[in-house]
């Protein structure tokens, strides 16, 4: 992963990202696709045995086709609707994971700001640069 230096001074270092990460969200989706999947098959599963108790009265090897019979066919149904979810998900936990730190960074750096006069007119003088440029 590439790495650029913002601040240096003493006792600070302070590093952003500068590639975006491409491999964790697709990786976490995985797994969290498959927790989703399996919770709400457990669901469909208690719902359906309940409803097939009452209908089968004493057919239990029917009454079990028909369980396992849902159960794939909910797995069949839902599996790709519930990867992109969860992908999505995903990828919005991991970017406000990012934005996150990068506040975390932020206040440490004024933080030091405030105890140091320096940096804090290096800040000024960036932060008038910046509106000159504009």
């Amino acid at each position: 992963m590439t790495r650029t230096a913002l601040f240096q001074f003493p006792g600070f270092h302070a590093e952003r990202d500068v590639s975006p990460p491409a491999a964790a969200p697709l990786e976490s989706s995985k797994s969290l696709a498959g927790m989703l999947l399996a919770a709400l098959l457990a669901a469909l599963i208690v719902v359906a045995d309940q409803m097939i108790n009452v209908w089968a009265d004493g057919h239990l090897l029917a009454g079990w086709v028909a369980l396992w019979t849902v159960a794939f066919a909910m797995l069949a149904l839902l599996a790709p609707r519930l990867r992109k979810v969860s992908a999505a998900v995903a990828n919005a936990m991991v970017r406000w994971s990012h934005a996150a730190r990068e506040r975390r960074m932020q206040e440490t750096m004024w933080e030091y700001a405030r105890r140091d006069p320096r940096i804090m007119l290096e800040l000024q003088h960036a932060r008038m640069r910046s509106e000159n440029d504009i």
